[in-house]
């Protein structure tokens, strides 16, 4: 009787699959290049650097572009003769789609981790990089422009790496694996220091310390030969980009020249 007039199901049977920290990861990527630049603004307002916008046109930028990128959107669509600003297109190309992944993230099972962050990783380079190229001349009938390849590769890109993350939600494969961050942030510190130090220091002094510097990125560097093997390749260096190539490169620092 009590299973012809109703019968309660168990609540333990009954599940919502929930996602939040993978979504928040999607979210964080989405806002990754904001953030960035704003992190890189306050930065330069605390130490002067040049050529880096007020931490609050930054704010104000890119939230105003949040707000007005669809509706910019539609009058280009229309036919106004408006131009998206730089802000409202890193909306819209990059910040959106993600977002839209990151919704999608939170109420999906994802049965191949790995693959699945991995395809969206991919999506995201591909974005940035339509959004880069987005001011470079495309196409004109035959001829290639400067920003066809680029487009054609990150939409090949993109759709790789929509691919990949569908394997992750459609296929059992590998949980997500331990990240090594030492060897990437040390060659990504070399990278920084270098194209920082490079017209102040020198390439003497510049490429030496990001050898050094990439250097760190292993605990099994041994500092002897990682100094011959460093002072050999900055010697090679500075005698093939400046006067093999004949690259304008500075060699030695500015205050020694002067």
């Amino acid at each position: 009787m009590v299973d012809i007039v109703g019968h309660s199901p168990d609540k333990s049977t009954v599940s919502t699959i929930r996602n939040p920290s993978a979504a928040l990861a999607v979210l964080a990527l989405a806002l990754a290049p904001q953030i960035f630049e704003l992190a890189w603004s306050v930065g330069a307002f605390i130490f002067r650097f040049s050529g880096a916008r007020d931490p609050a046109q930054v704010l104000l930028g890119h939230g105003s572009a949040f707000l007005l990128a669809v509706p910019g959107l539609v009058s280009v669509v229309l036919g106004a003769n408006a131009a998206l600003s730089s802000d409202v297109l890193l909306a819209l190309i990059y910040s959106y789609p993600l977002l839209a992944v990151a919704a999608f993230t939170l109420f999906v099972k994802l049965r191949a981790p790995q693959d699945y962050f991995g395809g969206i990783v991919l999506m995201a380079i591909a974005l940035f990089a339509l959004w880069a190229s987005s001011d470079l001349q495309g196409m004109h009938g035959f001829s290639f422009g400067a920003g066809t390849a680029p487009r054609m590769f990150g939409v090949l890109l993109l759709g790789l790496g929509a691919a990949v993350a569908a394997m992750g939600l459609l296929w059992d494969g590998p949980q997500m694996a331990g990240y090594a961050w030492r060897g990437p942030l040390f060659v990504s510190l070399a990278i920084v220091c270098f194209a920082v130090s490079i017209r102040p220091l020198g390439l003497v002094v510049s490429g030496l310390a990001s050898f050094l510097i990439s250097a760190l990125g292993t605990p099994e560097t041994r500092w002897v030969e990682t100094i011959i093997v460093g002072v050999c390749l900055t010697i090679g260096c500075a005698l093939l980009f400046p006067y093999v190539l004949g690259l304008p490169m500075p060699l030695f620092p500015r205050f020694l020249v002067q």
